[in-house]
């Protein structure tokens, strides 16, 4: 099989710092699989607050459920390393959108991992995928320059 590759732009939509708790690291002494993906949800809360949103379940009256992901590793995250991680958007599409973390140690700048989250736009009441709030698309798709 392949390396997974995880693309990144130039341009970040959102940045945090977040520590490597001792509940993030896994027997080997790193930053485990299921950490890295409870790391990227809390950074895509905070991005979502930052901007007004409630929360996954109400981004303008409609929630996220996440359909597929993936990790790219670089390097290890130890306990007490402090991630710098970066938001960006990928593919975006009416009823899907792909967001991508970057994730860097603060001290030296080395990239720890890249993750990728594959969000499905979700009316949990009715249990049905449906389109994105345009309120979300104004933040990931910013009008062209003009």
């Amino acid at each position: 099989m392949p390396r997974v590759e995880i693309p990144f732009p130039e341009h970040a939509l959102f940045r945090t710092e977040l520590p490597i708790r001792i509940d993030d690291v896994n027997y080997g002494g790193h930053l485990g699989n299921d950490a890295v993906l409870a790391l990227a949800q809390e950074v895509r809360l905070r991005f979502l607050v930052a901007h007004g949103f409630a929360s996954e379940l109400d981004v303008a009256g409609v929630g996220l459920v996440m359909a597929d992901a993936m990790v790219q590793y670089r390097a290890e995250g130890r306990y007490g390393m402090v991630l710098e991680v970066e938001l960006a958007a990928g593919e975006v599409r009416s009823r899907r959108t792909e967001l991508l973390y970057r994730m860097r140690d603060r001290a030296t700048g080395q990239e720890i991992a890249r993750v990728a989250t594959g969000l499905l736009w979700f009316d949990y009441a009715a249990r049905k995928v449906v389109s994105m709030p345009e309120a979300f698309r104004r933040v990931v798709e910013p009008p062209p320059a003009g």
